[in-house]
């Protein structure tokens, strides 16, 4: 499947590089994730896989949009995932929770748009013995998904075989949680493959009461259509304060539905 990302922004399959269209300002360098980054989250620490999980350009966007989107204090990453296993493990990242913005003093919640290959986003309410609600969504090019503010989460491509590149709504001053996480030696579920299935294995440091696995669904609530996200941005440059501000959207995620 193919989509229009509107962003002239491509991926290198061959170093997991980010190439970049004139019209596009991103950073200078793109960094890179990899194996030794994630071994705290994974079911089995010691596993072997890429040594590059996955490569991430923080604040991209066209150039006439560079001076609004700092004013908004909103920020759009493009970041692209290796293909493959870790150990019995599909790639992923190790899992954070977002930190409290000084600009907003609440966490904040981030928005997905798959562009190429599928992805799981696996989120779960709480980071404690008993996670709450867990889910992994299940999204393919042109797929939007929303992770609310405080929840727990990580990315995962779907596919062994095809590299996964997406593009993500997050606030500038964003700031990531870890130690919850790799004290509990990830979050409550890992995505293993087994005779070539994908089975969510229960993390023995949790309590769950079980997690659904659900395909993407659309936001009508948050004002979101099916349209490219970036596109939403430009016709709609307030679209996205969700993002920016979220306690004067509490209500809802209070009523949240994954």
């Amino acid at each position: 499947m193919t989509f229009n990302k509107v962003l002239d922004v491509y991926l290198n399959e061959a170093d997991l590089a980010l190439n970049f269209g004139l019209d596009v300002f991103h950073p200078e360098k793109v960094e890179q994730r990899y194996l030794n980054d994630v071994r705290h989250s994974l079911l089995d620490s010691e596993a072997k896989g890429p040594d590059v999980l996955y490569s991430i350009a923080m604040d991209v966007g066209k150039k006439q949009h560079a001076d609004d989107l700092i004013t908004r204090n909103l920020l759009y990453g493009v970041v692209a995932y290796n293909a493959g296993l870790i150990g019995s493990e599909l790639v992923r990242s190790q899992g954070h929770i977002h930190a409290i913005s000084p600009s907003c003093n609440s966490s904040t919640p981030e928005v997905y748009e798959i562009w190429q290959g599928e992805a799981y986003i696996y989120m779960q309410e709480f980071v404690s013995e008993r996670p709450g609600r867990c889910a992994a969504i299940l999204a393919k090019p042109g797929d939007i998904v929303i992770v609310p503010p405080k929840w727990a989460h990580y990315t995962v491509n779907a596919s062994q075989h095809q590299k996964m590149l997406f593009g993500a709504w997050c606030i500038r001053d964003y700031a990531f949680e870890y130690q919850e996480i790799r004290a509990r030696q990830g979050l409550a579920y890992y995505p293993v493959v087994t005779d070539g299935e994908i089975n969510w294995i229960e993390n023995p440091n949790y309590s769950p009461e079980g997690m659904e696995v659900k395909q993407a669904r659309e936001y009508p609530e948050f004002g979101l259509s099916k349209q490219n996200l970036y596109r939403q941005y430009e016709e709609n440059p307030s679209q996205f304060e969700f993002v920016t501000d979220p306690l004067s959207y509490q209500s809802l995620w209070n009523d949240f539905r994954p």
